[in-house]
């Protein structure tokens, strides 16, 4: 909900910033006669009204952008995304990347499948786990994937007590088998 909130602020912003400047470029251009632009200005001082919805406007804008410029910050800060869990003892935090590289090493222990890789998304259900392999061709697909969805599922649930609440397999292609050349030894 805060991310679809920040992106809509973000989207007005932009239209705020864009509508500035536009009418920013025509005054600089002198589009605007300077009699309408000097009474314009004249109004705002006469007119407590257009005063004070100008001042709410610009810091509405201001609110904003300051608003954008926290979140840029903050997520330059470096901070993987993680998980959190909560103890009687306290609280734990286990990173994304650990449950990636917890994932990939349950699957890896699958024989007949070469170059993994993972995608973890967290929901409420528990994780969500992804994992891309490449097979070599010689195992049912089918029966390889469960194998590798009981043994993902099964270990990161146990390593970390984290529930999950699917794995899926993409199967991305099949390896070829390396081919040995043998050279013929004359004696």
């Amino acid at each position: 909900m805060v991310k679809i909130m920040d992106r809509l602020l973000l989207f007005i912003f932009s239209l705020a910033v864009i509508a500035a400047s536009f009418i920013a470029a025509l005054v600089g251009l002198r589009v605007f006669p300077l009699n309408d632009v000097s009474r314009f200005i004249d109004d705002i001082y006469e007119w407590p009204v257009l005063s004070i919805i100008i001042v709410a406007a610009s810091a509405i804008i201001l609110l904003m952008g300051l608003r954008m410029l926290y979140i840029s910050l903050r997520r330059a800060s470096g901070q993987s995304p993680s998980i959190s869990q909560r103890t009687e003892f306290g609280d734990i935090q286990i990173s994304v990347d650990t449950v990636e590289n917890l994932s990939l090493k349950a699957a890896s222990r699958i024989r007949g499948v070469k170059d993994l890789k993972s995608r973890i998304r967290v929901t409420d259900a528990g994780l969500e786990i992804v994992i891309r392999s490449f097979v070599d061709g010689e195992t049912s697909i089918p029966n390889l994937s469960e194998e590798i969805q009981r043994a993902v599922k099964s270990h990161v649930e146990e390593i970390t007590g984290i529930p999950v609440a699917l794995v899926s397999v993409y199967v991305a292609n099949v390896t070829q088998p390396q081919t040995q050349t043998f050279k013929s030894r004359v004696e």
